[in-house]
């Protein structure tokens, strides 16, 4: 804001000095242009006075010349100059005869309204600059200041002041925002909390309902180590009764692995409607001028708009998931969209050049941290395909290789 403030100060000074000039300016043309048109007025009269004669003057057709006296000889000289200080006067001899000529200045009213009238322009113009100044401030900058320690708060994990809303049509829907992203940020974090309690939790229960077979299975070793059982039959007993508590042992690893998936891609939703135009121009909108950049050519075929069910923001990134897994993997020739309807459903295919999956592996792209043998040296999680998978199902679609 200190930035912002030093401006305004320039701008008045600037505003100033341009008010200052102008006047200055007119002041200097009205003092050389003054005295000149009634000396011309003058002149002329003597001219037509001195051809004419007196009589064929007319004042009407003269603006600054108001009055014609002429000096008899046998008059004396002070009757020139009676009324002299009423009207300003030129005297001029024609033919052997003085003449005195009263006029009126130029006309000071009209050029006065002139440099009032223009102040007055320089004046407006000023307000409307400083009012426009004065508005960026409190809709523009004011706001953005107030927002100015919301992502350091934010990357400090200090979630639980919101930012005040407000009307303002350049940062309103931008607050909404913020406080949005503050919003799930505070909730993934308490969902992450409640996952790592609940997680100790299911890893210290099951721990101890795991000790229980190991345990079994322990003292069952050692009495086959030391040869404490004499009878087949009795040896065979204890075998199988390892191979059941293993099988315990197994069965809560399993669950350990399924609740650490299921918690692991609990993906929300908002079930609504769009429109497959609004789906496939903002996948068009991000990825054609990216694509081109990288030289991978980008087409998408003609389709059929229709009204689908599903959340649009997770359709995207569905697409979005999908196209990065085309540019990564595939290589650099062209990625495709096209379109078929099946059943009542939109079908949307993305194709890409590039190497392929062995079929073995095909049924295992979509699990949790699977990553297929086409790979290469490229890191990655193996998770964007799955996220897909949950995704689509929440939507209540599907996504298949």
């Amino acid at each position: 804001m200190k930035s912002f403030y030093k401006l305004y100060a320039v701008i008045i000074a600037g505003l100033a000095l341009i008010f200052i000039a102008a006047n200055l300016f007119m002041i200097r043309i009205e003092k050389r242009d003054s005295g000149r048109p009634y000396r011309v007025e003058a002149l002329r009269i003597a001219n037509e006075i001195e051809q004419n004669g007196l009589e064929s003057i007319q004042l009407a057709n003269y603006h600054y010349i108001i009055n014609i006296e002429v000096y008899h000889k046998d008059a004396p000289m002070f009757s020139l100059l009676e009324n002299s200080m009423d009207n300003d006067y030129l005297v001029r001899q024609i033919n052997g005869t003085l003449y005195r000529f009263d006029y009126r200045t130029p006309s000071n009213e009209r050029q006065n309204n002139v440099i009032v009238a223009v102040n007055i322009a320089l004046i407006l113009m000023s307000l409307v600059i400083l009012a426009i100044l004065a508005y960026i401030r409190c809709k523009i900058l004011k706001p953005f200041h107030a927002l100015r320690e919301v992502p350091y708060e934010l990357s400090r994990g200090n979630l639980t002041i919101p930012v005040k809303e407000n009307k303002n049509q350049f940062f309103g829907k931008f607050i909404w925002g913020i406080n949005m992203l503050r919003e799930n940020m505070e909730q993934q974090k308490q969902r992450e909390l409640a996952l790592m309690h609940d997680k100790k939790t299911l890893v210290l229960s099951i721990s101890h309902d795991i000790k229980t077979p190991l345990s079994a299975i322990k003292l069952y070793s050692q009495a086959l180590s030391r040869g404490l059982y004499k009878d087949a039959a009795k040896k065979i007993e204890v075998a199988e009764s390892i191979n059941e508590k293993a099988d315990e042992i197994e069965k809560f690893i399993s669950q350990i692995i399924k609740a650490s998936n299921e918690d692991f891609l609990d993906l929300e939703t908002n079930q609504g409607e769009f429109y497959l135009t609004e789906l496939i121009y903002k996948i068009s909108e991000y990825y054609k001028e990216k694509l081109e950049l990288i030289r991978i050519t980008f087409t998408i075929d003609n389709y059929s708009d229709c009204l689908l069910k599903g959340d649009l923001d997770r359709s995207i990134e569905v697409l979005q998931n999908i196209i990065e897994n085309a540019v990564k993997y595939g290589d650099g020739h062209y990625i495709r969209i096209a379109f078929a309807e099946e059943s009542d459903c939109q079908l949307i295919t993305v194709q890409n050049s590039g190497c392929t999956l062995p079929e073995t592996e095909l049924p295992h792209i979509f699990d949790s941290f699977w990553r297929g043998s086409n790979t290469g040296s490229n890191t990655g999680s193996g998770l964007g395909l799955a996220i897909c998978r949950q995704l689509m199902y929440k939507m209540n679609g599907d996504i298949f290789a």
